[in-house]
């Protein structure tokens, strides 16, 4: 009996995780078509390899120009994401609706307030990105910037590890993340990439000011072009014989050193 119970309660499980899963995306051609003329911000598209028809040709139409992420999968693929008929199409949908830097910026100078901004390059664990948007949103923080493509969007895994901070904190993903560099330079923001490939330890930094922070995967850390952009690099005390901290847990040591420095320099 006792074996039974479990396998039932896995089955529940199952069906309910089943149905998030659900919740997250879209099927059928038609169906997302329609979701995109009526502005729903999509995550990612997948598509059928091989599939051709007029209605494709729509889909096709509906999505040029639009920042979506589209990847050509084989059938069994989508087969394994919904049992019902697909037609060859799944949208994963955002929970949020993202913004551009180039609307959030003039609006945190118009406020009279310094802006404090962090960019995610390659951060691909949809946990790190809710943890760092929870750190975030608590340090006042006042946006975050993700490429659209190579890393984590925004899920309701993403939503919900961020404690519904991700609900309120802006998003802005963006297409180049070198042109947003150069961009937040060229309206007076310090960009520093947090690094291990340098000798200045984050708490002998002058972070005051409006202030960019470049965070990289665990894997690779900041990519080298972007290095090369920022205008500082710092790195995070360590004190054993691990090298480095989780990116989730090195942001936040980087948001409360800033606003350390931010409550000593008033």
């Amino acid at each position: 009996m006792e074996k039974w119970a479990c396998i039932l309660d896995q089955l529940k499980e199952d069906i309910v995780e089943h149905k998030k899963k659900e919740e997250n995306f879209i099927f059928g051609i038609r169906a997302i078509i329609e979701a995109i003329e009526a502005g729903k911000t999509i995550n990612k598209l997948l598509i059928q390899t091989g599939i051709q028809g007029d209605l494709h040709n729509e889909l096709k139409d509906a999505i040029r120009g639009k920042d979506v992420l589209v990847q050509r999968v084989p059938i069994q693929k989508l087969n394994r994401l919904t049992r019902k008929n697909h037609q060859g199409a799944i949208a994963f949908t955002s929970p949020i609706e993202y913004h551009s830097l180039e609307n959030v910026l003039p609006q945190i100078y118009d406020k009279g307030e310094d802006p404090f901004i962090f960019i995610l390059d390659r951060v691909t664990d949809v946990r790190n990105l809710g943890s760092i948007a929870r750190s975030a949103e608590c340090n006042g923080v006042h946006a975050i910037v993700i490429p659209s493509k190579g890393s984590a969007l925004v899920s309701a895994d993403a939503v919900k590890t961020s404690a519904g901070a991700l609900n309120k904190i802006p998003v802005c993903k963006e297409y180049n993340l070198k042109d947003i560099i150069k961009y937040l330079k060229d309206y007076g923001v310090k960009v520093v990439g947090c690094t291990e490939k340098t000798e200045d330890l984050l708490p002998n930094s002058k972070l005051t000011g409006p202030i960019a922070v470049v965070m990289g995967s665990e894997e690779n850390g900041v990519s080298p072009e972007y290095l090369k952009l920022c205008d500082g690099r710092v790195k995070i005390p360590m004190f054993g014989t691990i090298e480095s901290l989780n990116v989730a847990v090195s942001a936040s040591v980087v948001m409360y050193e800033i606003n350390r420095q931010r409550a000593s320099n008033e």
